[in-house]
């Protein structure tokens, strides 16, 4: 789930100008590698389609559909291993991050329903994935939007 989250992160909006961690080659390289990816560029387009798709999905603006084009050709193939029952993907190497992205979201939207969203601040980009018993999460940051949020609200009642 980190790596879905980080995914989604991976545009932030830093001093009002949009950053994009998969943009340049070498960036991208380096934050496939960290989460586990060749960084072929291949591999980098495909991580960069998958989390438009995502990131749509979980604002409410694209379906789930949208995501059939990446899974064509995918297979999990169940082995029996002396840890129990384990699945394994099939994909092509260049593939298998985004992949590995598409279940992470699927298990957190079967797991944690309605709990991975956008930020409120509609200054921010980020999303976060709320895992408070009350289910009332709203910031990417408490320290950071949060408390900007709630100064613009104080500042607004006491004018």
């Amino acid at each position: 789930m980190d790596t879905l989250l980080d995914l989604l992160n991976s545009r932030p909006l830093v001093d009002g100008e949009e950053q994009d961690a998969l943009g340049d080659p070498a960036g991208g390289r380096r934050w496939a590698r960290e989460h586990g990816g060749e960084g072929s560029l291949a591999e980098l387009a495909l991580l960069r389609e998958t989390r438009d798709i995502l990131r749509d999905m979980v604002r409410g603006e694209r379906s789930p559909a949208a995501l059939s084009p990446l899974l064509e050709g995918v297979h999990q193939i169940p082995e029996i291993t002396s840890d129990g029952l384990q699945w394994t993907v099939r994909t092509p190497s260049h593939a298998r991050l985004a992949v590995e992205v598409v279940l992470a979201w699927a298990a957190t939207e079967r797991q944690l329903p309605g709990r991975l969203r956008p930020c409120a601040n509609d200054e921010c980009q980020l999303f976060l994935l709320d895992r408070s018993r009350a289910n009332r999460a709203r910031w990417c940051s408490m320290a950071v939007c949060g408390n900007r949020e709630k100064a613009r609200r104080h500042y607004r009642r006491t004018r």
